[in-house]
């Protein structure tokens, strides 16, 4: 990878994680937030969405929206975790994305695709690509003797 790739895929990892860490922290420090209405309002797999809706599970999607988005952006800002947070971060993009959905038109500006779907792509590549090595906390991990050692530790630290 050139020096101009390298300066591309981490302006692409930044710029996304201050995005997610942007629209997670700015939930968490609202104590008013809630995924309530957004899941109430669905307009597509309604039951689906109202199920999460639901008093005794909310707090749990609530937290899972919260902290998930600060979390991926955190993750992304310090390049650590990238494989798996960018994973579970396009999981997320897809369960934003549904509900907003009355196929074709995602909202009044878009055909079928819109940023979440465009996030989920984005995470999936930074995911599969190995973004977090590229000027960032995973690289300096993946070169320590224990994680040189760990057979298995790919899976986390790509």
């Amino acid at each position: 990878m050139n020096k101009y790739q390298k300066i591309s895929f981490l302006l692409l990892r930044l710029s996304l994680g201050w995005l997610m860490f942007y629209a997670g922290i700015t939930k968490v420090l609202n104590p008013e937030w809630s995924a309530k209405g957004y899941l109430e309002n669905a307009k597509s797999l309604t039951e689906f969405y109202a199920l999460l809706a639901n008093p005794n599970i909310l707090p749990i999607i609530d937290f899972i929206s919260q902290f998930g988005l600060t979390i991926l952006g955190v993750s992304l800002i310090l390049g650590i975790g990238v494989r798996l947070s960018s994973s579970m971060g396009a999981v997320l993009m897809l369960l934003f994305y549904l509900p907003i959905l009355e196929f074709p038109y995602p909202n009044a500006h878009s055909f079928i695709v819109d940023e979440h779907i465009i996030y989920m792509f984005v995470l999936i590549f930074l995911a599969s690509s190995r973004a977090g090595r590229v000027w960032g906390i995973e690289n300096w991990f993946s070169h320590l003797p224990i994680i040189k050692n760990a057979k298995n530790m790919h899976l986390w630290w790509g």
